[in-house]
């Protein structure tokens, strides 16, 4: 199964913006709409292209892929556990805040020094990197997720 045709849509305006910006490598979640965006870029500029797990999005566990109201109508404020416990609670049985946090930390430590590098991946990840520079709370990092198919420069 493809992207939809909004999906599509926002793919391509972002393989025509990170293609302008020239990356020396391109890395990417391993998740099919970042795949589709790394490989569609890479192939215009013919640059290395690389899939880092450490780069996807919160792991869920079984809130995966459930819109909220049908969580919150299931579970009431539980979701709230996300930013009140993060280092215990886990969504669904999935990935704690802090967990989060600490993998894309250490995927954003392990990145070329000397590269342009385009990173292809979700608001979560976003978000951790952006708060972790801003030593803000973990309960802010909502405040740090960009809108979807944008481009967030991170010096």
């Amino acid at each position: 199964m493809g992207l939809s045709r909004e999906g599509a849509r926002m793919a391509k305006f972002l393989v025509r913006q990170l293609a302008a910006r020239s990356p020396d490598v391109i890395i990417h979640s391993d998740r099919k709409r970042t795949r589709i965006i790394a490989d569609r870029t890479a192939h215009l500029l013919s640059v290395e292209i690389v899939a880092d797990h450490r780069w996807q999005e919160r792991n869920f566990g079984n809130w995966e892929g459930r819109s909220w109201n049908a969580i919150y109508r299931e579970t009431g404020d539980a979701m709230d556990g996300m930013l009140d416990d993060p280092y215990r609670f886990r969504p669904g049985g999935g990935e704690t805040t802090g967990e989060l946090v600490e993998r894309v930390l250490d995927g954003w430590r392990d990145l070329p020094k000397q590269k342009n590098i385009a990173i292809i991946t979700h608001g979560g990840p976003i978000a951790a990197v952006l708060g972790n520079r801003a030593k803000a709370p973990l309960r802010s990092l909502p405040d740090f997720i960009p809108k979807t198919a944008t481009i967030t420069n991170i010096g």
